[in-house]
Parts: C-alpha cells; structure tokens; sequence
C-alpha cells in the first residue's frame, strides 16, 4: 500500500508540476482576452451625449440674526 501511495503522490507532483509550468501562458492569455473584451465593449458603446448645462444654483435665503434687545440682561457686574 505504501508504495501505491508513494505512486500517486508522484503523479500529484508531476500533474501540479506541469500546471504550474503553464500558468504564466495561461495568465498572459486572460489578460488578452480582458484586454479585447474591454475594447469590444468600448467600440459597441453608445457615444457619450454632451452633458446638460447645469442649472444655476438658487441663492441661499439671507440669514436673519435675533433682535437685539433693549433690556438689560442682568449680568452686568455694577454696583
């Protein structure tokens, strides 16, 4: 049993082996294909329409500060 073992885990290393070997290719052609699926996309896109002129923004309402009053207010510290 122990040298079946030792069988399949040489065939785990060679598989994993020969994966590896290949996964710079495999990685350069996903890039490529992102790369003409985003072209693809672009072309097909509708132009971009002009944007619409923003409209002017309403002037804030002028801020109303409190009366003054006449009345002292008792704080004062004379006599």
């Amino acid at each position: 049993m122990g040298f079946f073992s030792f069988i399949v885990l040489l065939a785990i290393a060679y598989l994993l082996w020969r994966i590896s070997d290949q996964m710079p290719d495999v990685l350069f052609r996903l890039s490529e294909i992102q790369r003409d699926i985003a072209e693809l996309r672009r072309r097909n896109e509708p132009p971009p329409a002009e944007p619409e002129p923003a409209a002017p923004e309403p002037e804030p309402a002028a801020a109303t500060e409190p009366a003054a009053s006449s009345e002292p207010s008792g704080n004062d510290d004379e006599g």
